[in-house]
């Protein structure tokens, strides 16, 4: 194990005793969603990894130190602290160097799962290829790590403020399996279809685990993307959710919002104006997305036993 990094016990254990492990990132604590929800929502997430048979590992940087598993403390720190940094993997070596706290991102947080031994990683929406990237060139971190890491992603699909279409082609370019639980349509995050079909679809957590096996034991390196839907009573409409978006990237683009710290702002404009229930949709999704990453993970456990 790197130097760098430092495993709660709880986790430490499981990983030695070949037990199943679900890590799960700090950005959207930190940065992801408003306090207190934001720390009821790690723990519950927590709580469900726990419930379906597996160990949850919430990663951060603390202290210069990649920390794979929070304690109670450490959660409520960064769900309140105001001087958290957002780290993507260009960011690591610095926040590392400088002993600082980071809140680690998608790409960031799968880098130090690989690290630590862990193959299955839930989160709420993956970045992706922004819209108007033809002329921005925004194309998130977490895609190209995706081609390199093998460390499976569970996600409520692409984040509905980029490009769905770009992203799911940028995808198949790289080589990364688009596989979504339980239907064809490919999910928007807040939405439960986008408009485009899903390349691959698996219907039980078994046989994904099956896949992801085979993958690996093939030598074809490289993340999976596993979408899993939102609930339908719990998802917001695709046309409504559209027109909010709309409004957030206008507000970002006259405030000169850009960069990583866009994808926080157009959060926060959409939740203040959905009246919390894009939040609700989150906390719905990331917690969906916590049951199925588990069952997975368990799956895997016992298949490569």
């Amino acid at each position: 194990m790197h130097p760098a990094i430092h495993l709660h016990p709880d986790v430490a254990a499981a990983l030695r005793d070949g037990e199943p492990v679900v890590a799960l990132e700090s950005t959207i604590i930190a940065h992801g969603m408003p306090y207190p929800q934001n720390v009821a929502t790690a723990r519950a997430v927590e709580e469900i990894v726990r419930s379906n048979g597996a160990i949850p590992a919430t990663i951060a940087i603390i202290k210069g130190k990649c920390t794979v598993g929070l304690t109670d403390e450490e959660l409520d720190y960064f769900g309140q602290a105001k001087d958290i940094l957002k780290v993507s993997l260009r960011d690591m070596s610095y926040v590392i160097s400088q002993q600082l706290y980071g809140a680690t991102t998608v790409a960031a947080t799968m880098r130090i799962a690989a690290m630590a031994g862990i193959p299955i990683f839930v989160t709420g929406g993956i970045g992706g290829v922004h819209r108007g990237a033809e002329t921005s060139m925004d194309i998130s971190a977490d895609l190209t790590e995706m081609e390199h890491t093998n460390v499976a992603v569970v996600s409520a699909g692409v984040k509905s403020i980029l490009d769905i279409g770009l992203t799911l082609e940028y995808l198949e370019t790289k080589g990364i399996p688009v596989v979504t639980f339980g239907q064809e349509a490919f999910p928007s995050f807040y939405s439960s279809t986008s408009g485009y079909n899903s390349p691959l679809t698996l219907d039980t957590p078994e046989a994904i685990a099956t896949m992801l096996k085979v993958k690996w034991d093939m030598g074809l390196n490289g993340s999976v993307l596993i979408a899993n839907p939102v609930p339908s009573h719990q998802e917001i409409p695709v046309a409504e959710m559209e027109e909010h978006i709309v409004l957030a990237l206008d507000a970002a683009k006259r405030a000169g919002v850009s960069g990583k710290d866009i994808t926080p702002f157009l959060l926060k404009y959409i939740a203040n104006h959905t009246k919390g229930e894009s939040l609700e949709a989150n906390i719905a999704l990331i917690k969906n997305n916590a049951a199925l990453g588990a069952q997975i993970a368990v799956d895997l456990s016992a298949i490569t036993d």
